[in-house]
This record gives C-alpha cells, sequence and structure tokens, in this order.
C-alpha cells in the first residue's frame, strides 16, 4: 500500500478544512483531497517514513503559524524528494505567499512536470512569472498554450484577459498581450483583448481604435458592440452607436438590453418601452423584462400596461415583488378602486416601500372617511417603529388633510414639549400654527430650526412666503427666499415662492416666468392657483381660466386652487 499517499490525503484533507483556512489560496483550483483509485495509481511508490513525516509536520505547522519562509523551504524540500503533486502544489504556494518566487517557480515547474495538463499549475506557473516581473518570460509561455491549440486561439485570449483582469499594473498587462496578440493580429478577439489593455491604462483612443478594428473584423459581435459602447460618451452618441448596431443584428439581445437602458438614463421612456417590449417578446416570462415593461409603461401614464405587466411579474413570482405591490396599489388609487389598493398596499411586506405603502394606505382610508382607522393604523406601525419620525408628521398632515388644524397643532405642540429641536417637528408644528394663523408661532420655530440648521432650504422658503403671501416684510422675505434658492436653486415650490413674491412687488412679468418654470417641474395646485392670479392680474383672464380649469381637473379637491378661482369668478 502507499502510505504517503493515504497519509497525505488525509492530513490535507483535514488541515483543509481548519488551518489552511488561514493560508490564502495561491491558486483558485481546490484543496487536495483524496484522489480516485486510477489517479492514485499515477502517484509515486513510496513508504510513509519518519523523515518524511517529520518533513510534512514541520512545513504544515510552520505554515499555520504564519512562518512561511520556513514551511515554504520544508516543503520545497519534500517536494523534490516524494515528487507527490500534491505536496508539489503546497510547495509552490506556500513559497508564493512567502514572496520566494524562484523556489515557487521550481516547484510549479515540477508539478507541471508531473502533470503538464493541470489548469491550476498552468495559471500559478503564469501569476508567478506575472509577479516576478517575467514578462517575456510569461508570453513565451502563453504563445507556446495558444499554438497548442490554433481553432482556439480567440477563446484562449478572451480566457487569459479575464484571467489577468484585476492585476493591479495596467501597464504590464498592456505589454504582455501586446506580445500575445501580435501573430493574431487578423482576430477579432486579438483586436478585443488589445482594446481592454488600453483602456486599462487610460489610452482610449487606442482602445478605440482596436475595438473598431476588431467590430470590421467580426461586425456582428455583441461583445465587442458593447466594449466600444463603454468607450463613448453617455447619452446620444452611445444609444446611436448601439442603434446603428441593432439595425444590422436585430437578435443582438445584449446590445438591445444596453440600447434600453441607455434610454431610460436619457428619460426616453416611450422609446425605451418599445426595446424591452421587444425583449420580452424574445424572453417570454423573463420577470426583469415583465417588470421593467410595468414599469416603464406607468412612467408614461399607460396604467392599463402597467398594472397588467406588474401583476404578470408577480404571478411569476420571482424576484423583489413588494415594489410591484406598490405601484398596483398607486394605480388601483387613482383609478378610485380604494379597496384594490388597500390590498395591495397591505401586501408591501419590507423595503423601502413598506413605508410609503402604510403613509398612502392612511390618506385612502382618509378619503373614505375613516380617519380614525387612518390614525390606528399609523398607531400601529408606530408601536413596531417607534423612532421614525415620518409617522408622527405623517398623522399630523392627516389630520391636517381632514381640516382639523387644531388637533393637528396640538398634536405635534405635545410631540415637541418631548423633542423641542427635532427638526421634521419643529418644520410641521410651524405649518399647522400658519394654518391657524398663529404667525408668531410659526415664525419662532421657524427661526430655531434655522439655528438647528441653517442650510435647511425649507425653512428659509417657509418663513419667506409666510411673509410674501401676507404681503408683510418684502425686503425681508425676499432675503430669505433668496437664500432658500441658494440652497436649493431647483426645487419648484421655492421657485414659486419666488415668483410669488416678485408678483407682491409689482413685478408682474418676471413674476410670470418664475411661476412658469416652476409649474413647468411641478404641476402643482397652488402654483396653477398663483399663475391664474397673476394673468388675471396682466389683463389675460382667459389664460387665467385655461390654467385653473386644467389644475382643476388634476386636483378637484384642492382647497387653495379652489379658493382662488372663487375669488375671481363667482
Amino acid at each position: 500500500m502507499n502510505f504517503l499517499s493515504v497519509f497525505v490525503a488525509l492530513f490535507l484533507t483535514l488541515a483543509g478544512a481548519s488551518a489552511w483556512g488561514q493560508t490564502p489560496a495561491a491558486s483558485p483550483a481546490p484543496t487536495a483531497s483524496p484522489l480516485p483509485a486510477k489517479a492514485e495509481d499515477r502517484l509515486p511508490k513510496q513508504e510513509l517514513t519518519g523523515q518524511i513525516l517529520y518533513q510534512f509536520l514541520l512545513a504544515e505547522f510552520a505554515a499555520q503559524r504564519g512562518q512561511f519562509g520556513l514551511s515554504a523551504s520544508a516543503y520545497l524540500d519534500l517536494a523534490l524528494s516524494t515528487r507527490d503533486p500534491r505536496i508539489v502544489r503546497r510547495a509552490a504556494e506556500i513559497a508564493f505567499h512567502a514572496r520566494q518566487y524562484d523556489s515557487a517557480l521550481e516547484a510549479v515547474k515540477l508539478w507541471l512536470t508531473l502533470e503538464p495538463e493541470s489548469q491550476p499549475a498552468k495559471q500559478m506557473h503564469s501569476t508567478l512569472l506575472l509577479a516576478s516581473g517575467r514578462i517575456d518570460e510569461l508570453a513565451a509561455s502563453l504563445l507556446r498554450d495558444l499554438a497548442a491549440d490554433p481553432p482556439r486561439v480567440g477563446e484562449g485570449l478572451i480566457r487569459m484577459a479575464r484571467a489577468f483582469a484585476r492585476y493591479p499594473d495596467k501597464a504590464v498587462i498592456q505589454r504582455l498581450f501586446d506580445q500575445l496578440t501580435q501573430p493574431y493580429l487578423d482576430l477579432a478577439e486579438a483586436r478585443f483583448v488589445r482594446a481592454q489593455a488600453a483602456a486599462g491604462i487610460g489610452d482610449a483612443d487606442r482602445a478605440r481604435r482596436e475595438i473598431d478594428q476588431a467590430l470590421e473584423l467580426r461586425s456582428s459581435w455583441e461583445l465587442a458592440a458593447l466594449f466600444k459602447a463603454e468607450l463613448l460618451p453617455k447619452g446620444a452618441v452611445q444609444s446611436d452607436f448601439l442603434k446603428s448596431f441593432l439595425a444590422t443584428n436585430p437578435d443582438a439581445q445584449d446590445v438591445r438590453l444596453a440600447y434600453a437602458r441607455g434610454l431610460v438614463s436619457e428619460k426616453r421612456y416611450e422609446a425605451a418601452r418599445t426595446e424591452f417590449r421587444r425583449l420580452l417578446s424574445a424572453n417570454l416570462g423573463n420577470p426583469d423584462m415583465i417588470y421593467a415593461v410595468g414599469i416603464l409603461s406607468l412612467q408614461v401614464n399607460d396604467a392599463v400596461e402597467a398594472e397588467q405587466q406588474l401583476k404578470r411579474f408577480i404571478e411569476v413570482g420571482r424576484g423583489d415583488l413588494d415594489p410591484a405591490r406598490f405601484y398596483l396599489g398607486q394605480i388601483a388609487d387613482q383609478a378610485g378602486r380604494p379597496d384594490d389598493a388597500l390590498r395591495w398596499y397591505d401586501q408591501v411586506a419590507a423595503g423601502e416601500h413598506a413605508l410609503p405603502a402604510k403613509l398612502r394606505a392612511a390618506q385612502v382610508l382618509l378619503r373614505q372617511n375613516k380617519l380614525d382607522l387612518a390614525r390606528e393604523r399609523l398607531a400601529a406601525a408606530r408601536a413596531a417603529a417607534p423612532d421614525d419620525i415620518r409617522l408622527l408628521v405623517a398623522e399630523a398632515q392627516l389630520l391636517r388633510d381632514a381640516g382639523r388644524h387644531e388637533d393637528a397643532f396640538a398634536f405635534l405642540a405635545k410631540i415637541l414639549e418631548v423633542q423641542p429641536d427635532q427638526p421634521e417637528i419643529l418644520y410641521e408644528t410651524a405649518l399647522a400654527a400658519e394654518k391657524l394663523g398663529h404667525l408668531d408661532v410659526l415664525e419662532r420655530h421657524l427661526r430655531r430650526l434655522i439655528v438647528l440648521n441653517p442650510e435647511s432650504a425649507l425653512a428659509y422658503n417657509a418663513l419667506g412666503y409666510s411673509f410674501a403671501d401676507r404681503n408683510l416684510r418684502l425686503d425681508e422675505a425676499a432675503q430669505l427666499i433668496d437664500k432658500a434658492l441658494s440652497l436649493a436653486p431647483d426645487d419648484p415650490f421655492i421657485l414659486d415662492s419666488k415668483g410669488w413674491l416678485l408678483f407682491r412687488q409689482g413685478k408682474s412679468d418676471e413674476a410670470l416666468v418664475a411661476l412658469q418654470k416652476a409649474y413647468a417641474k411641478k404641476p402643482d395646485a397652488e402654483i396653477a392657483a398663483h399663475i391664474g392670479e397673476v394673468l388675471w392680474a396682466l389683463g389675460r383672464p382667459n389664460e387665467a381660466l385655461a390654467v385653473w380649469r386644467d389644475a382643476t381637473k388634476a386636483h378637484p379637491t384642492n382647497e387653495a386652487l379652489t379658493a382662488t378661482i372663487k375669488r375671481f369668478v363667482p
């Protein structure tokens, strides 16, 4: 019996489950394990002597203690004397981690002599040559491997490029692949890996030239097309290239997916939906495609298809279903189906949509005149998440939306007694105070909020708008609103405040420009009310009525809009 083989197999298996876990793997191959009978027959027939056992234990225990130099030396001696491939491999691994590259190479060369077809041995040989800076020797070795299998040279180049993708010295990698590809420049793969290497060192011009050469050699190669797209500027230039590639290669699914995603990033949602529909027709039942078509349909206000596709996604039952349930709740809510909306919202179990689903469900109940039930739901949610301030704010907003402004103010004031400097509660209490005409309370809370958070655009805007809306302290209002704009220049509500301030200052033409800019960003009912009033003041009543009419269709119950219209059209 080959006692050495039995002992090595057993010891390496046990070591691999314990102490070897502390030693980084030198190659992706698995830890040595008992070999099948035929493989064992190829191992050297050598008895387990006391000297061999001593060297083996010395080498392994040294490795366990991090003494890699001693371990490498002992393992190399043992490898040379036993010529057991598993010991030879371990010798190479330990020497590599001890940075004894010459010893590691000696062990790997012996390993390749014993197992010339071993891929782990070949990989470690390449790694060692690269780590020791012997690029020319590495290139010569890899070129021999490529030449040994001519039909698969292209495949081999791609595989090698992937193997070296994480090597940090990209200039060395480019030099290596320049040598490897020189005999094969008529292959698309050679040009492709050259493009990758050039991109790795930031040479975008050469990368583009090489990838163009690859596509000239193989015009329908998706991988090359995708890489070229990565080298192009994001946006229209990239999309135009992908579109042109698809014109001649309509079945290129990966390219079509990249094109569709690019359209989404450009906010060309209808065009993106068309592409995802094509992908879905070629991949029936694919949940990612179903979901994409559903969400894009929602984005272009096609609620019918959005609902159909999102329900299909849930029926497939793969992936995170909660976002789809949330959007289905929204669709049902907007379609005036409150029971369906509640059913979907209640199924949102976790994730970022869980809380919004609870808040929207409360709003649905409020519209059904079930304020108490809505508050009970929020209280139950608070019990599960007592530190989530959004639930407190949501309950106060429920009370305000129900017209119970005194209850909202009292509710918030009670919270403020316990958390006097809580920013969100300060802000909401100020808004509740404004509804009751308590301007001194509003100003006190907002100024406190500004002290606590000098970068709070909301606080500056709310205080400035409260002055402008009442035609008070307009100079101070201008300073506050301009400060808010400097902090959030694209916020539509701050732009609305600016427009309303300009109107109060008698600058109606400038006011209209600011208000229309705000409305383009956010078609809000109160902004529409302001635009109509400014148009009326400018002697353009028909335009004012058109704005109010359109806004009323979208926001039929908005109190501010309704009150404004009644002042001008009794």
